[in-house]
């Protein structure tokens, strides 16, 4: 399904689908939304939404399982371009919101929906905290876990190699973002979006 393009401000629902089925919804702000670049702003206090239908045959989202309910602490602001499964994903810490770092989520390529965007975190990542000399690879027995239990199936060896062509990169010394992001700062009435009634029966 193709959507819209959206407008600084406006609010985008970016969604997690597992095997058809929608299992995992946030309220984003958009950021930039161009032909290169899609920069949506998760801020504090965003809800998270979990459709009480389906079958998910890997289990509830394990956001849901623990409990959470909203994005806490500073919010992050995620970079994607179209085609590319992983996102770039901008930190910060401190009462005087300091870059914290980045972190390279890996995720299937977003596809738009008149709401918002669909992908599906991969579980692996990779962190380049701020002054430090290197990245460090991330979650990377949990992606192992949820090989065994069936979450990405044919899917491995593509995350795999995701991981290695950015890690790759980065030795190269590469950088395909905008390293400006790190002194973005939000507008402060974006706080708190919610989901839009209906948000879990969009088609995918």
């Amino acid at each position: 399904m193709t959507g819209r393009r959206f407008p600084p401000g406006d609010v985008v629902v970016r969604r997690e689908v597992l095997r058809g089925e929608v299992w995992f919804g946030c309220p984003t702000i958009c950021v930039e939304d161009s032909a290169d670049l899609l920069a949506l702003y998760l801020p504090p206090g965003a809800e998270f939404g979990f459709p009480e239908g389906g079958t998910f045959p890997c289990g509830r989202h394990p956001w849901q399982t623990a409990g959470h309910t909203a994005w806490s602490g500073h919010g992050k602001l995620m970079l994607q371009r179209p085609g590319e499964a992983h996102s770039v994903d901008v930190f910060w810490s401190g009462e005087d919101r300091a870059f914290a770092g980045w972190y390279f989520n890996l995720q299937d390529p977003f596809r738009r929906t008149p709401i918002g965007v669909d992908t599906l975190d991969h579980e692996l990542d990779l962190w380049w905290p701020a002054g430090a000399d290197r990245y460090v690879w991330k979650d990377v027995e949990m992606f192992a876990q949820r090989l065994t239990e069936g979450r990405y199936p044919g899917m491995a060896d593509a995350i795999r190699a995701e991981g290695d062509r950015i890690a790759a990169l980065l030795d190269a010394g590469r950088r395909w973002w905008d390293e400006g992001w790190a002194n973005w700062r939000p507008d402060p009435s974006w706080d708190g979006p919610r989901l839009p009634a209906g948000w879990d029966t969009v088609p995918c």
